[in-house]
């Protein structure tokens, strides 16, 4: 299972850990790095999917700088994430991990607000300062806490063959015309951001008003039987096989699951880029040693052997040419997969694409269980 097919069974997972141990009070970031060194090892958490079954990433980078890395693939949801690592982090005690992989959303922002994460040396991440594509997130500004680790879109994916003409506008989803087959999300953040943008309303921007519109919207389409499904992770599967002919969906997905009669687009109105973060938690014990495999993992030629794999986004835009030069060195179906890869404005978007995509709305604590209560209900027929 590829590593979004996990986030969207959060469902209402999304308020896991919201309530209890909150943490001790904001902790001095200036201090932090004070007496940390390099140890030769770190531990990881990640997602499903989104390492090479051989490690060879992690091989490479063993062997460039004498650092062991123990890697698991033990975060399947933010919000049981979060829940696992919080009480460690509130009670200042370490969470067996140096590296996470965080998506921005309601479970990374929580923990920027508590405290639960360290705060990065930049002066040793020369390779985010001159490769980085991504940076000064709205999400983390200045990117105090985090680095792009891959991101995606989200926008529409279409059956050619029972779609005539192409789609190009959010309105499309709720043509009557497409009664029973139209495909939506059941994560809340997605359906809401979807519903925000069809009313012309930036995400980022909105305001409970605006959530409580985008919501009543949504119900219409539901009542009216427009929505055949509320997908986790098998939209690919039935756009692909016709069980339904619209659907929302992720860039990554679709570049490398859908079959050859499924197009992706976004919307005239606006997608969302979602970005899956690296960062630190606070009580690492080898957090010099996580701050080299961020860096590192900037390097173009480094990053191009993990984007071959992934398929998502790369922060690291410099890894285009390489992919396209890996591509000219290659034969046969490999030679076409990285060709195929590297001219894909899914994986490299030019910035005026990415001019035309929205960041998550930032939930403060108590904007996070209203936005919850106002989308979640949706998908359950609520």
């Amino acid at each position: 299972m590829r590593r979004r097919g996990f986030l969207m069974a959060a469902g209402a997972g999304l308020l896991a850990g919201a309530c209890g141990i909150e943490g001790r009070g904001t902790p001095d970031d200036a201090r932090y790095w004070e007496g940390k060194r390099r140890n030769g090892r770190l531990s990881w958490a990640n997602w499903p999917g989104y390492m090479q079954e051989d490690r060879a990433t992690l091989k490479a980078f063993e062997q460039d700088t004498g650092i062991r890395v123990e890697y698991k693939e033990v975060i399947e949801e933010n919000g049981p994430w979060f829940g696992r690592i919080q009480a460690p982090l509130a009670a200042g005690q370490p969470i067996g991990f140096d590296l996470m992989v965080m998506t921005n959303g309601v479970h990374l922002e929580k923990a920027r607000r508590l405290g639960y994460l360290a705060p990065l040396d930049h002066g040793r991440l020369p390779n985010f300062a001159a490769n980085s594509g991504l940076k000064n997130p709205t999400y983390d500004p200045g990117n105090k806490y985090t680095v792009p680790f891959v991101s995606g879109i989200t926008g529409i994916a279409y059956n050619k063959r029972h779609v005539k003409g192409p789609v190009t506008s959010i309105e499309q989803l709720f043509d009557p015309r497409y009664k029973g087959r139209v495909g939506m999300m059941a994560d809340p953040q997605e359906l809401g951001n979807l519903g925000l943008l069809a009313l012309g309303v930036d995400p980022e921007k909105s305001t409970p008003d605006d959530w409580r519109r985008a919501a009543a919207r949504l119900r219409a389409q539901r009542d009216g039987g427009i929505v055949r499904k509320y997908y986790t992770q098998d939209y690919i599967d039935a756009v692909s096989k016709g069980e339904v002919w619209l659907t929302m969906a992720w860039s990554g997905d679709a570049f490398t699951m859908a079959g050859p009669d499924v197009a992706f687009v976004v919307p005239e109105e606006g997608g969302t880029l979602w970005t899956d973060n690296l960062c630190i938690p606070r009580t690492a014990r080898n957090p010099v040693d996580a701050l080299a495999l961020m860096d590192w993992l900037y390097e173009p030629r480094n990053n191009a052997l993990l984007t071959e794999y992934i398929n998502y986004i790369s922060p690291v835009p410099a890894t285009k040419a390489l992919v396209a030069a890996d591509a000219a060195g290659a034969a046969g179906r490999e030679r076409k997969d990285l060709q195929r890869l590297a001219r894909s404005p899914l994986v490299f978007p030019e910035p005026h694409e990415l001019e035309r995509l929205s960041y998550f709305r930032r939930l403060d604590q108590d904007e996070e269980p209203v936005f919850q209560r106002t989308f979640e209900p949706i998908a359950r027929g609520a």
